[in-house]
């Protein structure tokens, strides 16, 4: 709770499904219950990675600190707070449909397995964007009800999960360009190391396409032409972040990291203002 940032990026995505699936403002009852999920859902979401990463977390410099690889916190009790957190996200899901309780399930899955897709693969922050844009199918077929309305809104549904998967890839991978020295060392994988040195020119080309793709998304989601004016503040702080890293300095990146809570911001404030002004 004290470093919201996580579930901040979390919750935005959320947030821009809930409206453009609405239409306007969401259920005040569902806002409510995808919102406090959110927090639930990435609180279990760390546990799970800190359970996973408790031997490797002792050597890097910015997490021996955390609970279990400290060992302040030992793994039993942080197996219990998981399974605290899971139960309550999940009687969460079960005042919704029953088409978002099966899909509940599969975002589980994501966010258990997640952590462990480090140690296979140089894309984990690709898979990270899966897990943490699960919440968009979910808030469509919750605000849908069954199967053939959901059927219907998949077209822009889709594009959203689509676009959530760069943005992720994009601030992950500026997330893990602060660790790259501390991974190669330890063998963890990341886009970070898988870029190397065209890290900056990649991800440049992955905001123009995730750019383009929330443009799309005024045209799918019917929105006013505000919206544009979130898209365009997006890039700022998109060129600002690159601009920032050029020297790849672990607190710029770190920074730049962080400031992807505003592009999120931007882009709801945009999708709220499309719909009050349409």
């Amino acid at each position: 709770m004290h470093r919201p940032v996580g579930a901040l990026l979390l919750l935005w995505p959320t947030w821009w499904a809930l409206w453009l699936a609405s239409g306007d403002f969401p259920a005040p009852g569902l806002l409510l219950i995808f919102t406090l999920g959110v927090w639930l859902t990435r609180s279990a979401g760390c546990v799970v990675n800190d359970l996973a990463d408790r031997r490797f977390d002792p050597q890097v410099k910015r997490t021996r600190e955390r609970p279990l690889a400290s060992g302040t916190v030992a793994p039993r009790e942080a197996i219990g707070v998981f399974l605290v957190l899971i139960a309550l996200a999940f009687l969460l899901v079960l005042l919704t449909n029953r088409l978002t309780v099966a899909l509940s399930f599969i975002g589980a899955i994501l966010a258990i397995t997640y952590p462990f897709m480090k140690r296979y693969t140089n894309l984990p922050q690709v898979y990270l964007g899966c897990a943490f844009g699960w919440s968009i199918p979910m808030a469509f077929a919750a605000v849908a009800g069954n199967w053939d309305a959901f059927v219907k809104t998949l077209p822009l549904c889709g594009l959203l999960f689509l676009a959530n998967i760069v943005f992720s890839t994009i601030y992950d991978t500026e997330y893990a360009m602060v660790d790259r020295d501390d991974d190669i060392r330890i063998g963890i994988k990341s886009t970070a190391i898988l870029f190397g040195d065209a890290d900056l020119s990649i991800l440049g080309v992955l905001v123009v396409t995730f750019l383009g793709a929330m443009a799309l998304v005024a045209q799918r989601g019917h929105l006013h032409a505000i919206y544009y004016a979130s898209v365009g503040v997006a890039a700022l702080v998109f060129t600002w972040q690159l601009w920032a890293m050029r020297r790849r300095d672990r607190d710029a990146c770190f920074a730049a990291f962080r400031s992807n809570n505003w592009v999120g911001l931007a882009l709801w404030l945009g999708i709220l203002l499309g719909y009050a002004l349409k």
